[in-house]
């Protein structure tokens, strides 16, 4: 990607989202990196015995962080649509920050699929990882699509 064609603003775009504004998640961009950031908030606790964040909170931060990192890498269009998503919890998630990273593993014209993992204080200690397939915007579709 040339300095020309660089993505928008990726935290911008998340918080333009009201579902990732009210769950906490924004984006440390560092050159062409992504990392995002589920910020901790007592709202996000699933099982208030343990505490443990909540299954879904989980699975729709590693969602978004999925369409974070394809928004970052094919700028311009429409943000991609979720075909399937599996998530695997390995760990509870604890009442503290959480962090995720995206991997585009393959790449085609209208579909791609991702790998994400969560983790909190240990990279590589994720708590769950998730594996999607996403509906891109083809050059040749009409943008109403």
């Amino acid at each position: 990607m040339s300095a020309e064609t660089k993505s928008p603003d990726i935290d911008a775009l998340m918080q333009a989202i009201p579902y990732a504004r009210f769950l906490g998640i924004s984006i440390d961009q560092r050159g062409n990196e992504i990392t995002t950031v589920l910020h901790f908030s007592q709202k996000l606790i699933g099982n208030p015995v343990l505490p443990a964040l909540h299954g879904g909170v989980i699975g729709a931060f590693l969602e978004t962080t999925a369409i974070a990192q394809l928004a970052f890498e094919f700028a311009g269009g429409e943000l991609p649509k979720p075909i399937g998503l599996t998530i695997d919890y390995l760990r509870s998630g604890r009442p503290v920050d959480t962090y995720g990273r995206a991997e585009i593993t393959k790449q085609g014209r209208r579909v791609a699929t991702v790998r994400a993992e969560a983790w909190q204080d240990d990279r590589a200690r994720p708590i769950a990882a998730a594996h999607g397939h996403f509906l891109l915007k083809a050059a040749d579709e009409p943008a109403d699509r």
